[in-house]
C-alpha cells in the first residue's frame, strides 16, 4: 500500500472544517469518509476497513478520546490522529493515553496534517493488517468478513452484514469476554434493551451456523456478554 491510496476515517463536527479537510486529503489521493459525531464514526469504523483515523476531540454523541478507546478495543494497530483546540499538556497526555499516535492543535495548516499522515502511513502497513483481520480460521471454519462468507468443508454460508459484524467482533476478542454493550454500540450504534434482544437472536443464529464443529462455541458470560471459545 502506498500512503496516497490509504482509506481515512475523518470525524469532525465542524461542517466547514470537515469539508475543507476532506477536500484537501482527497486532492492528495486519499479515500476519505467524513462523519459528524462520535457514534456515527464508531459505526462507520466497524462497517468499513480504514488505514488511519483523524478524530476531533470535542465531538457530539461520543467524544474523540472515547471513540479512540472503543476503536482500540477492536483494532490495536490502526493509527489515530487527534485534532483539537486544546493545547494544554494534560490534554495531549490524555490523547496519547486514549490510543492516539499524533495530536494536532487547531488552527493548523492542511499541509502539516497531510505530512503527518503520510509520515505515519510510511511507518505502518494498515491495509495488509486490515485484510488479515478480515479472515479468520475457526476450527473447521474459515470466516471471510469482507465477503460475508462462513465456509466449512461441507457447506458455504452467506451471512448478513450484521451477522458478519457480530462474528467478527467475537473473532477479534477470541477467548476474551466481549461485553454486550460494546457489540450493540459497534454493530447497531446503540445499546437499548430492544436491540439487546435482537443481539440474542443473532448469537443464536451464529451458534446454529457453527454447530458443525463442536470445538467452536459461543459461551454466555452471565450479566456481561459473550466469549468465542475454540477448543484445541
Amino acid at each position: 500500500m502506498t500512503e496516497n491510496k490509504a482509506r481515512i476515517l475523518l470525524v469532525e463536527d465542524d461542517q466547514n472544517l470537515g469539508f475543507v479537510i476532506q477536500d484537501a486529503l482527497r486532492r492528495k489521493g486519499f479515500q476519505v469518509h467524513l462523519c459528524r459525531d462520535g457514534k456515527e464514526g464508531l459505526k462507520q469504523f466497524n462497517e468499513h476497513p480504514y488505514d488511519l483515523c483523524v478524530l476531533d476531540v470535542m465531538l457530539p454523541q461520543k467524544d474523540g478520546f472515547s471513540l479512540a478507546e472503543d476503536i482500540r478495543l477492536v483494532n490495536r494497530e490502526i493509527p489515530i490522529v487527534f485534532l483539537t483546540a486544546k493545547s494544554q499538556i494534560e490534554d495531549r497526555i490524555a490523547g496519547f493515553k486514549a490510543g492516539g499516535d499524533d495530536y494536532l492543535t487547531k488552527p493548523f495548516s492542511h499541509e502539516e496534517l497531510i505530512l503527518r499522515i503520510e509520515a505515519i502511513l510510511r511507518r505502518t502497513h494498515g491495509r495488509e493488517e486490515e485484510e488479515d483481520r478480515d479472515r479468520f480460521e475457526l476450527g473447521d471454519f474459515t470466516f471471510d468478513h469482507r465477503n460475508l462468507v462462513l465456509s466449512h468443508p461441507s457447506e458455504e454460508r452467506k451471512l448478513t452484514r450484521k451477522e458478519a459484524d457480530v462474528l467478527r467482533l467475537l473473532c477479534m476478542h477470541r477467548d476474551q469476554v466481549l461485553p454486550r454493550e460494546l457489540v450493540l454500540n459497534m454493530v447497531w450504534g446503540d445499546d437499548t434493551y430492544f436491540l439487546g434482544r435482537s443481539l440474542d437472536v443473532f448469537i443464536s443464529r451464529l451458534r446454529k451456523y457453527l454447530k458443525s464443529d463442536p470445538k467452536v462455541q459461543i459461551v454466555n458470560v452471565h450479566g456481561v456478554g459473550f466469549k468465542l471459545v475454540l477448543d484445541r
